[in-house]
């Protein structure tokens, strides 16, 4: 993702030194809560969360590789160490380890990228490369400590240098464990250090793997005899085309532009079609077996085609892409976005009107297609 001819910076906060923590507080004003959430002496000697974020924070702006960043990069940093806990306020709990109480907070990183995507595109409007590079590094953030433990460290670091920048992934980790007391820090600075050699290495350090073609890369991502270097013949002969976007984003739109001539199976057409309530559950489940029915027709034939939906979470996605790939068909996945207002002012513009408080609540369950899923994605973003 390139960052470079963008502008932007969350209002009334600047970052220079030293900061401005009350200015910060005053913006963020979830930052204050990390103050009443304690972590687990071993990892965490200085105490609460809050605590460890200035520490990380403070710690990243001192280096000397982010200070060579330009603005933009040096904000996604900056932002990505400020967000990088975020949701230890959610996910921390007390589990007995060894017959010892210990402080834990599963799950935390996951959760906190998906936070972060949702404030950053609902209230700041922030520029859709700019956000998933803060997202990614966010979920990502503990990934350069135990990628080298995994069965395929050299597929950790060619996976993440397609959603994010290793280097700066590395900067991020290092900054977490300098911002922190802890007694085994060159350990684990040590392990961060084979992520910096490794994705040297695989070519990945700061840029995305080059794969051969995306059908490799799909091949890649998805099965464990590949290797990253396999260009392999390509013998799909058919495609599904899969919209993926809130309502109101402008995707029947795109379609008419794009692929106006190709046979559309669209979950929305049936239920108006047949007047299904969208609130009923069965009635849902109604839309779903027709759309795959509809669907087996032009897959049997092998015929190109568009899957018209909403699309937005992972798990919703694959339980159609899994159908298509049966048929061998080549399947791209369409991702539009738009701002949060726009998507509102088209809406309100549509024959069938979406209630806002529903896009809303949609709008924070979108999981970003990645490239596991499907042999060709397409971002159209403003």
């Amino acid at each position: 993702m390139n960052t470079k001819n963008i502008t932007w910076e969350i209002p009334s906060v600047q970052i220079s030194y030293p900061l401005d923590w009350n200015k910060i507080e005053s913006e963020f004003e979830w930052l204050s809560t990390l103050k009443t959430i304690p972590q687990d002496p071993i990892w965490h000697q200085e105490g609460d969360v809050y605590t460890h974020t200035k520490m990380v924070v403070e710690t990243l702006l001192n280096f000397n590789d982010f200070k060579a960043l330009s603005p933009n990069e040096q904000y996604i940093l900056f932002l990505s160490a400020l967000f990088h806990d975020i949701e230890k306020r959610s996910t921390t709990t007390t589990e007995i380890i060894d017959g010892v109480e210990r402080i834990v907070s599963p799950n935390h990183a996951k959760k906190g990228a998906q936070t972060v995507r949702s404030l950053l595109f609902e209230k700041y409007n922030t520029p859709f490369k700019i956000r998933e590079h803060i997202s990614n590094l966010v979920r990502l953030h503990g990934l350069p400590l135990w990628a080298i433990d995994r069965d395929d460290p050299s597929k950790e670091v060619i996976k993440s240098s397609l959603v994010t920048n290793n280097k700066w992934l590395s900067m991020l980790a290092r900054s977490d464990v300098l911002g922190r007391i802890c007694d085994d820090k060159e350990d684990i600075l040590y392990k961060i250090s084979l992520f910096d050699e490794l994705s040297k290495e695989q070519n990945c350090w700061d840029k995305p793997y080059a794969f051969a073609s995306n059908y490799g890369r799909f091949l890649y991502l998805n099965r464990s005899d590949i290797a990253p270097f396999y260009e392999p013949f390509e013998d799909l002969t058919f495609e599904v085309i899969v919209l993926s976007g809130l309502p109101g984003v402008g995707k029947d739109t795109h379609i008419k532009k794009n692929y106006n001539d190709f046979p559309m199976v669209s979950l929305d057409e049936i239920r108006r079609e047949n007047q299904f309530d969208p609130t009923n559950a069965k009635h849902n489940g109604k839309v779903i077996q027709m759309g795959k029915e509809e669907a087996k027709v032009l897959l049997r034939k092998k015929v190109s085609f568009v899957f018209n939906a909403t699309n937005l979470t992972l798990d919703l996605r694959l339980k159609w892409i899994r159908l298509f790939l049966d048929y061998k068909a080549k399947v791209k996945i369409v991702y539009i976005e738009k701002p949060l207002k726009e998507i509102f002012l088209q809406n309100q513009q549509r024959q069938w009107v979406v209630p806002e408080q529903v896009i809303s609540k949609l709008s924070k369950k979108i999981d970003i297609p990645q490239y596991h899923e499907a042999h060709e994605i397409e971002f159209i973003t403003q």
